[in-house]
């Protein structure tokens, strides 16, 4: 990742610039990680038992038509 720094007078720090790419990498990063960590905590409830999971069938059925899955599935 190559960065641009913009600092103060005094040579700190206060902002980077990177390239529109980068930075949309990052964002994709950053989701996928709160997904992971959506994805844990849920199995953690599951484990103490304040949650229970989900059948596939039932949340396909609920969202219907949101969902478009890959032809042949």
């Amino acid at each position: 990742m190559e960065a641009r720094y913009i600092t103060d007078a005094s040579g700190k720090r206060r902002g980077v610039i990177l390239s529109l790419e980068e930075y949309q990498k990052l964002l994709e990063d950053f989701e996928d990680l709160e997904d992971l960590r959506a994805a844990d905590e849920a199995l953690r409830e599951i484990e103490r038992g304040e949650e229970e999971p989900v059948p596939w069938e039932q949340v396909r059925d609920e969202i219907g038509s949101e969902y478009e899955g890959p032809k042949g599935s």
